[in-house]
């Protein structure tokens, strides 16, 4: 049975989206003046980043914003928040290379997140959010393009606190909204990838998306069902979990012969 018609893109609302990203950022730059050069030097998840590559690259993912508002506005958005998580792969060498200059060119880690937060609070303040960015995998309007920097915060907070459990570092906390964007940016990326609407995805309290081409239900509990909190969501759709350990551990709940997100999964990676 054919996927019917796709659904019109989600809509972030601008003042909740910066308060988001600042909040988040916010979050992070705490944890760095607390850090010490163990800690900072500490493995992470992702290949050989350290957790100060780490913590470069959420300054440079951040700090992009502000990049990206000095240069020339292209004349129209090219990608929304749901389209954006599959384009990421082919630049993500290009962006890391970038982070690691970045850091290695501001060893004072402190004073980089300072300036980094305090340039961006100033031109959100001076920019509409229907302003156009030319992102580096497309052009996206600035509430858009600010919904993609809640995955890049929320995914990589994770990443962070994952290395720091390790070294005894500090916890940071997930900002509730930038987490709920994120969910529902990654959310709506599987619904885009996989369209139909035999099976329901459910993030709760964020998130529900159909998807998977199949029968449509209309009424009632949908005969597939996946069901899952926020941080398991976000490790799947970016591959740092994979759908066979999730079901091992009991992170993710799948009912219906329609219910393994495996082939569409991650989403972005």
């Amino acid at each position: 049975m054919a996927a019917g018609p796709r659904k019109k893109p989600r809509t972030y609302d601008t003042p909740r989206t910066r308060t988001a990203v600042l909040a988040q950022f916010a979050h992070v730059r705490r944890a760095v003046g607390a850090l010490t050069p163990d800690q900072l030097a500490a493995p992470t998840r992702l290949g050989d980043w350290t957790v100060r590559d780490l913590l470069a690259h959420i300054a440079f993912a951040t700090g992009s914003t502000s990049r990206l508002l000095d240069a020339p506005e292209p004349p129209k958005a090219e990608l929304v928040p749901a389209t954006w998580p599959a384009t990421s792969a082919a630049h993500a060498a290009r962006v890391a290379a970038s982070a690691r200059e970045l850091g290695e060119a501001h060893p004072d880690l402190d004073a980089l997140y300072a300036h980094t937060a305090d340039r961006l609070t100033a031109d959100l303040e001076a920019n509409p959010g229907r302003r156009v960015l030319a992102g580096v995998t497309g052009a996206l309007t600035l509430t858009d393009y600010l919904a993609t920097r809640c995955v890049e915060l929320a995914v990589h907070t994770d990443d962070l606190n994952a290395a720091l459990a390790a070294v005894d570092g500090p916890a940071v906390p997930q900002d509730r909204q930038a987490l709920a964007t994120a969910t529902r940016v990654l959310a709506d990326a599987l619904a885009h990838s996989a369209p139909g609407g035999s099976t329901e995805v459910r993030v709760p309290p964020f998130a529900v998306v159909q998807c998977v081409e199949g029968p449509r239900h209309t009424r009632g509990t949908p005969p597939n069902v996946v069901e899952t909190d926020p941080l398991t969501w976000i490790r799947l759709a970016t591959g740092r979990l994979t759908w066979e350990q999730a079901r091992d551990a009991a992170e993710v709940t799948a009912s219906g012969e329609r219910a393994d997100l495996s082939p569409w999964l991650p989403v972005m990676s």
